[in-house]
């Protein structure tokens, strides 16, 4: 048994509990939802405005982003629209998520009318109706500085204790040839890799039981693994067949 002294310094914690969308200032809507891929009838166009007129911030591509939330990614909620109709009616969904994925806003709207642009946009404004108008909370989202803690005497037993390592917790580009992608450290156990020119991240990393291996979420949905191997970021990449290819991702 030995004592020793440590000397906490200032650390950022992000304050995530309880959010509701009227909390966030920014919103983040893709230049296409997925359901809407082959016409899309506006409906980028007319949430991005529908949202504007609730006091809400849209944001797109990630490279125009402002600092605080490029800094900061959980700033933003994303937003999304699906397609729920059926052979009677055209019937949308608008759903908000927030940087780990939790939807934190669900609204339906449906249209009588058959014309399928006219009757989408119909829905949609029906489904917009339930938004509430943005009020962000500093207290659920702001970035805050903790405060320092004076020098302390531990007690230390002679059992090691594991850290997490931060030998590979630094900001970059990364690229594979064909990506070109920003890391971007959200937290100590949480970071992405961002496309600039999409508003959706490439992948989320968030930490897993095994040391240096990262549960991964892509841009379309699907779930894999990370890794680090010689400074590069290694993802396991899903393929049509069922196996996987190593993409990696190296340090510019």
């Amino acid at each position: 048994m030995k004592k020793i002294s440590i000397l906490a310094s200032f650390f950022l914690v992000t304050a995530v509990f309880g959010q509701k969308i009227s909390d966030y200032k920014y919103i983040s809507v893709p230049e296409k939802f997925k359901d809407f891929d082959k016409d899309p009838y506006g409906l980028e166009a007319l949430l991005s405005k529908s949202l504007t007129n609730k006091k809400y911030s849209v944001v797109q591509n990630i490279k125009d982003w402002p600092a605080d939330i490029r800094e900061n990614p959980c700033r933003v909620a994303y937003a999304n629209v699906f397609d729920d109709s059926n052979f009677l009616k055209n019937r949308v969904r608008i759903e908000v998520k927030d940087c780990n994925d939790k939807a934190i806003f669900t609204s339906k709207g449906s249209s009588n009318i058959k014309d399928f642009k006219d009757g989408f946009q119909d829905a949609l404004k029906q489904a917009v109706i339930a938004v509430p108008v943005s009020y962000p909370s500093e207290t659920n989202l702001a970035v805050k500085a903790a405060e320092p803690v004076a020098t302390s005497s531990v007690v230390k037993n002679d059992t090691p204790v594991s850290s997490a390592p931060v030998s590979e917790n630094k900001s970059g580009k990364y690229s594979n040839g064909k990506w070109n992608l920003q890391k971007i450290q959200v937290d100590n156990s949480q970071f992405i890799l961002a496309d600039s020119g999409s508003s959706v991240p490439f992948a989320v990393f968030k930490t897993s039981s095994k040391k240096e291996v990262f549960r991964v979420k892509l841009a379309d949905g699907t779930y894999t693994i990370g890794y680090f191997e010689n400074g590069n970021i290694i993802i396991d990449m899903p393929q049509a067949n069922g196996e996987f290819s190593k993409e990696v991702f190296s340090s510019k």
